[in-house]
């Protein structure tokens, strides 16, 4: 096979070479995948650079999330889950190749209708979003949701289930693209958040000036969106792609009786497996009724593993969009 392979930490993307490898061997629980879209995500920057809390013991093939087809099956089980030729998707280490080794509780079906390169990007930033909004804040019909950062994944995904869920929902993205994109997706109303005042601006969308109900926050504006909060909202902590940890004026909260609510969404599967269960089904309904598509990101292309070091570049210069999915071709096999 052929995959981008290190044996040493790297100072950034561009210094990843696509290398001939000896194909992965399974272990008794894991299928062989043949990959056809691998998404790019922040923490494999973080991984190449050995900043990530999970390094694998050199030598690692880089990449998590992918989509593509069984080539093979658990030697140990005699009823798998994903038969020979199943186009499956998910997050495994190792998806910057043409082939891959998984786990099934790390994999699912691809969904009808859907190609790879939109399946790619669907395991981390779906239910990282549907599990914040719907477990975690209890959304309902009338809320109304300001979504931080909505043009990304996670965004492009918090935009969609809320809108789903008969909500009104606010978004803020840092350029006129980025906007575009969030409105495209279904938001109401689009905020530039280099605007100083956007906190008004929010709050000046919203019933009687009250305030937003729910906050979903992957950058770290939590103590910025205390002011347009309305009394009993909730505040999504999703991440801090902003680059900072905040410290917040704990008096803000409880003034207007603010939730701050955390949402780990890799940690469900260690302590609630049953919610995990039941965020797919639930993202899998949205998705049967057309509520719920891809977030590829179409700007531009990125075909083949050697491209992989100018998506991730691409991603970390934050100049996209979505989910960067790069096409990895497969000869002889069907098209994405």
């Amino acid at each position: 096979m052929r995959g981008i392979q290190l044996a040493e930490y790297v100072k950034g993307p561009h210094e990843l070479k696509v290398t001939d490898l000896p194909d992965p061997v399974p272990a008794p629980d894991e299928y062989l995948i043949e990959v056809h879209a691998a998404a790019t995500n922040f923490f494999d920057i973080l991984q190449i650079q050995g900043k990530y809390q999970h390094q694998p013991p050199f030598p690692w093939v880089s990449g998590a999330e992918f989509a593509g087809i069984v080539l093979a099956t658990p030697a140990s089980s005699k009823n798998p889950k994903f038969p020979v030729g199943s186009r499956v998707f998910g997050a495994t280490q190792g998806a910057y190749a043409t082939k891959a080794v998984a786990k099934e509780v790390s994999m699912l079906a691809v969904p009808e209708g859907w190609s790879f390169k939109e399946a790619a990007g669907l395991f981390v930033t779906a239910p990282t979003s549907y599990g914040a909004l719907v477990v975690r804040a209890g959304i309902k019909a009338g809320d109304y949701v300001l979504v931080h950062a909505a043009a990304g994944g996670v965004g492009l995904a918090a935009v969609q289930i809320a809108k789903a869920f008969g909500a009104t929902v606010i978004a803020t993205a840092g350029t006129k693209r980025k906007l575009e994109v969030a409105k495209a997706f279904g938001a109401d109303h689009v905020i530039d958040y280099r605007d100083e005042k956007w906190p008004e601006l929010v709050k000046k969308l919203t019933p009687k000036n009250r305030g937003v109900d729910i906050v979903y926050d992957p950058v770290g504006l939590v103590d910025k969106s205390t002011k347009c909060t309305a009394w009993n909202g909730r505040i999504l902590v999703i991440g801090f792609a902003g680059g900072t940890i905040e410290k917040v004026a704990m008096n803000k909260v409880l003034l207007k009786n603010i939730s701050l609510v955390g949402t780990h969404w890799g940690q469900y599967a260690n302590f609630e497996k049953e919610t995990v269960v039941t965020v797919w089904e639930g993202i899998m309904k949205l998705v049967k009724e057309g509520k719920f598509r891809g977030t590829e990101f179409t700007d531009q292309e990125f075909v083949g593993l050697e491209k992989v070091p100018d998506a991730l570049a691409a991603l970390g210069g934050r100049e996209t969009w979505g989910k960067v999915v790069v096409t990895v071709p497969q000869e002889g096999r069907s098209k994405i």
